[in-house]
């Protein structure tokens, strides 16, 4: 076990599984007081068993991300238990059916915008409001690769994770003179339950997944949880509002 965020609070939504439960479980080992929120209770659980199993500190809190309600709730039993919210990762998304524009139905559109960018958004509301009594924090937003270039197929997903980004931005200005730093990850694709699925069952359209990306393979969790840990950590201290590729080339 590390010490380089000894006693600090890192919270994470989609903690259940895939890069939140990886990130979840380096952050523990770096000493942080780990909240594991997520709506699979099964998965957040255990995610905080492996935590405490392996010494280190976590709870685990049910939200959905596109209710206020459940989400200032989450905030506020942080704040109850810990006193304060140190990092947040707003790691909780979805995607959708591969479609083109004009076949996306409304309801497809509505779930992936009010989980991915107004799901974004509501936890940085509660998070800013926590962090400015605080006078700091740090807000990791987690974007995508489909929200710097095309994504023919999966234009509702880009579209909310190019909204990420400019959140992401606007966010950073107005709070970079109050000791909050505000800034979003972007990974290609990664090697996540999700992908390990197609990696098993399509292995032709994983073999072309593999070969857009230059480095000629996906992401690893680790990959894109480092990128976390150095965005939350003093090492970042003057990184904001950046929305960073972690894609092995692939905005290249």
């Amino acid at each position: 076990m590390s010490t380089r965020f000894q006693d600090k609070v890192f919270m994470v939504t989609g903690g259940a599984s895939g890069i939140g439960k990886t990130t979840a479980i380096m952050f523990a080992r770096e000493g942080a007081k780990v909240v594991v929120a997520d709506i699979s209770t099964k998965g957040g659980q255990d995610t905080v068993r492996e935590i405490r199993q392996m010494g280190g500190m976590a709870m685990y809190i049910q939200v959905d991300v596109s209710k206020a309600r459940e989400v200032e709730n989450l905030i506020n039993q942080i704040i109850e238990s810990y006193e304060r919210l140190d990092f947040a990762f707003n790691n909780a998304g979805i995607d959708h059916k591969p479609a083109h524009t004009h076949e996306i139905t409304e309801d497809m559109w509505e779930k992936v915008i009010s989980v991915n960018l107004k799901g974004v958004w509501l936890c940085m509301k509660f998070e800013l409001a926590q962090m400015l009594k605080q006078g700091y924090g740090v807000i990791v937003n987690m974007s995508s690769v489909g929200g710097l270039v095309g994504a023919p197929g999966l234009t509702a997903y880009a579209a909310s994770k190019g909204g990420i980004n400019q959140l992401t931005k606007g966010a950073a200005l107005e709070y970079a003179r109050l000791g909050i730093r505000v800034n979003a990850l972007c990974p290609a694709v990664t090697l996540t339950p999700l992908t390990e699925s197609l990696l098993k069952n399509s292995p032709e359209q994983a073999k072309q997944m593999i070969e857009k990306h230059p480095m000629g393979r996906i992401a690893k969790p680790e990959e894109v949880a480092n990128a976390v840990l150095w965005l939350c950590s003093d090492a970042a201290s003057y990184v904001n509002g950046i929305c960073l590729p972690v894609d092995g080339g692939f905005t290249a």
